[in-house]
């Protein structure tokens, strides 16, 4: 960083105040709870979040894990 910020002493103008939305540092650092069980899955569907996963760099297994987490929510 070449060129440092200056900073002054102007107006504003309107300002929102934003809920605060962001998860406690708690929060981040704790784990669901998790249970291992095993399923039974066609190919396409694990070729797909397999594909999925690799473009998105994470785990197939996390996106199938949050798919169903955020059904549950919906339901509830």
């Amino acid at each position: 960083m070449k060129n440092k910020i200056k900073y002054t002493d102007e107006p504003m103008g309107d300002v929102r105040v934003m809920e605060d939305f962001l998860p406690t540092p708690e929060e981040l650092a704790l784990k669901d709870e998790t249970v291992k069980i095993t399923i039974s899955l066609t190919r396409r569907s694990v070729d797909f979040f397999k594909k999925e996963a690799e473009l998105h760099h994470t785990q197939y297994q996390r996106m199938i894990r949050t798919l169903l987490d955020e059904y549950v929510a919906h339901q509830r």
